[in-house]
């Protein structure tokens, strides 16, 4: 499909920068992280940067087809995606590969995929097409639509189990909802609701009455609360995640140099606590750039959301913003102790195909909607 020529005026390049920097820093910090795990292993201390080249090559092929086709002609295949997400994420609990207790990816040739990533590019398409209409946003059905449109994905993921994910699910549904023009009573209403639920079944679970949060997730929240309660168990990585921001200084120690990542007391140093890594290496310069980086990311998305040429397009600009906003939030959280541990991803950091490859559709719909901002002449 061929696009305007005038349309490419609307091209967000400031947006564009900020991907490509943090795709860049990205790479650098994952082979710093892996470096020596990698050579103990007798691996290339490339092996994990390939694979996120691979993956962003990938993804940023996805993103084009995603930019090419003209944003409103996704409704129609908004009901087909979101049937092919359940399927995949059934598929998943039945077919995939189990990895540290997690069934959450399925493999495909040399390729893993993580289907519920996917599933928040999905969730972003339906819940666009059922608040597009002002009324779903503020009736009963409409907005009982669209959380069971939230929750029937959200289940299926946290039997995986994925709590994290989940979260975002969450987080979503209220974004787009509050986007859609919800009466803000209500949705003040909903949270504060929603919270005394989650902190009943909180409880529930630590009195034995119910099994809904498993053992685990359990013991991270306490952790989050106290993590000298068990500091050479579940609160370890809390704690070594703090100490190798506080070691960063000013400065940092350089690439290479960060002790706690290097001598292996941080773990899950290229994922899930990739931003203590850029806090130790990088120290409180290289992280603020980091953080300056994403809230461009954010304010770019949100400023296209604000200027779309209609509601769907400002819901699926906002909805794609979100995306990176919470993982943001939850994994800086997380590595600063702020947050319990999830193992949410931090978006073209940490090292991971689906995430890299979600990431990038999710530019590619933000953009989408920013090329065609203006109405067609004839």
């Amino acid at each position: 499909m061929n696009i305007p020529r005038r349309y490419w005026r609307n091209l967000d390049w400031p947006l564009i920068l900020a991907v490509l920097c943090l795709t860049a820093i990205g790479m650098v910090v994952i082979y710093s992280a892996s470096y020596s795990q990698l050579v103990a292993a007798g691996l290339s201390p490339f092996h994990y940067v390939r694979r996120q080249a691979v993956a962003f090559g990938l993804g940023l092929v996805l993103a084009l087809i995603v930019i090419f086709f003209d944003y409103r002609a996704w409704k129609r295949w908004a009901r087909l995606t979101y049937l092919g997400t359940l399927l995949l994420l059934v598929g998943v609990l039945v077919f995939g590969a189990k990895v540290f207790g997690s069934q959450r990816w399925v493999r495909l040739g040399p390729l893993s995929l993580q289907p519920s990533e996917m599933a928040k590019i999905t969730l972003v398409l339906v819940l666009a097409k059922v608040f597009e209409k002002e009324e779903n946003s503020q009736s009963l059905k409409g907005v009982l639509q669209a959380a069971a449109l939230t929750l029937l994905p959200m289940g299926l993921i946290l039997l995986q189990p994925d709590l994290g994910t989940a979260v975002i699910f969450v987080g979503l549904f209220f974004a787009m909802w509050y986007v859609g023009n919800a009466r803000p009573k209500v949705l003040l209403i909903t949270g504060l609701v929603l919270i005394v639920v989650a902190v009943l079944v909180i409880v529930a679970s630590l009195q034995g009455w119910v099994s809904i949060i498993k053992p685990y997730q359990l013991t991270r929240i306490l952790v989050f609360l106290d993590p000298y309660a068990d500091r050479d168990g579940a609160g370890w990585n809390v704690i070594q995640s703090i100490i190798a921001i506080g070691s960063g200084g000013f400065f940092g120690k350089g690439i290479l140099g960060g002790t706690q990542s290097s001598l292996h007391f941080l773990p899950a140093n290229h994922t899930d606590f990739v931003f203590s890594v850029i806090a130790e290496e990088f120290g409180f310069l290289g992280s603020l750039f980091v953080l300056a980086l994403f809230v461009l990311l954010i304010w770019r998305g949100l400023h296209i959301a604000a200027v779309a040429k209609d509601t769907y397009g400002t819901l699926l600009a906002a909805g794609a913003t979100s995306i990176f906003f919470f993982h943001l939030v939850i994994n800086v959280g997380m590595a600063l102790g702020m947050m319990p541990v999830t193992g949410l991803p931090l978006p073209f950091i940490t090292a991971g195909g689906s995430t890299m490859i979600t990431s990038l559709i999710a530019v590619g719909i933000i953009l989408n909607v920013g090329l065609r901002r203006s109405k067609i002449m004839f």
